[in-house]
């Protein structure tokens, strides 16, 4: 028995994804109350556990369509380097600790995870063969992450309408690249599911542009909207934009010219270019923000005041 499979099988590189429940706390610079952070830090951990049930299912749904991919073939179920038996044991014991877990924290951060739970379950049953809904399922996942975040701080950690169009939108990109991988095969004669027979690359390549321009278009309207100027006191936002810009350059590189997007997570954990605009990101939204970079920097920085942004009368 290797542990190592079994560990492979929990896919630990994808608790990543789980970023986005840890979202509402940065977004509402409460990150240094460990009160909050704790509260929030546990219930992505305990998420984690749940999303590694949700793995496991859906291996177990994909055994056959698994054997038939070039990659997935490998996957610990598929190869049978654990068996089935233990797959599904390891499976509840994962989703019973994460609920529990989760419970304990916030009864109404639990209700959200069982929602995102339904979600998984009917996708990996049935709707993941449904072309367009299968990438909706994944999208509203996403979203459902920030729900159980902002639901961890027990009211304290509210959701703008822009961070929940953002996440839902800009999953719809990934997802998409996702399925240009499953298309890019099926030309090959290699079938890997059923819903690809409803995708094609004219298809999946103008998709994806339209969702990357209106990630863009709504990233800026965040930036510029007077509401967000006014609650986080700046309004050079919009020098953060070039990054949002880079990162769907970039992603678009790899996925039209490298041919490489089947696995959102792992371009993300292997792009060096991806991981440095994220930092510039992450540093320039900080440092724009008043409230953030007093929060990190306390006194030790001080961003010298540009001049408004307003245009000529």
């Amino acid at each position: 028995m290797k542990i190592s499979a079994y560990i492979k099988l929990l896919r630990p590189h994808q608790y990543l994804k789980n970023v986005f429940i840890l979202s509402p706390l940065f977004f509402a610079f409460k990150f240094k109350d460990l009160h909050l952070l704790g509260r929030v830090g546990l219930v992505t951990l305990f998420f984690c556990f749940v999303a590694s049930a949700i793995y496991v299912l859906n291996d177990y749904f994909d055994i056959e369509a698994d054997r038939n991919h070039p990659t997935k073939k490998d996957r610990p179920l598929a190869s049978g380097a654990v068996p089935v038996s233990h797959g599904l044991a390891m499976m509840v014991i994962f989703a019973v600790i994460g609920c529990v877990g989760i419970y304990m924290v916030s009864p109404v951060a639990l209700w959200l995870t069982l929602v995102y739970m339904v979600n998984n379950l009917f996708y990996s049953f049935r709707l993941k063969h449904i072309p367009i809904l299968d990438i909706t399922l994944l999208s509203i996942g996403f979203v459902l992450r920030l729900y159980i975040g902002s639901a961890a701080g027990e009211g304290e950690l509210p959701l703008s309408m822009w961070i929940v169009l953002i996440t839902f939108l800009l999953a719809l990109f990934l997802a998409l690249a996702k399925r240009r991988d499953d298309v890019l095969l099926n030309a090959e004669g290699k079938k890997v599911r059923k819903a690809i027979d409803g995708y094609n690359l004219e298809f999946i390549n103008g998709a994806m542009m339209v969702m990357a321009s209106v990630v863009i278009v709504s990233y800026i309207s965040y930036c510029i909207s007077e509401d967000v100027i006014h609650r986080l006191k700046t309004d050079k936002l919009y020098f953060t934009v070039i990054f949002v810009v880079l990162f769907f350059l970039r992603y678009m590189q790899i996925t039209f010219v490298e041919q490489k997007s089947g696995s959102p997570t792992k371009i993300v954990l292997k792009d060096l270019f991806l991981q440095l605009v994220a930092l510039g990101w992450i540093v320039s939204f900080v440092l724009l923000v008043p409230e953030a970079h007093h929060l990190i920097l306390g006194n030790f920085v001080t961003i010298p005041d540009l001049p408004p942004a307003s245009l000529p009368q």
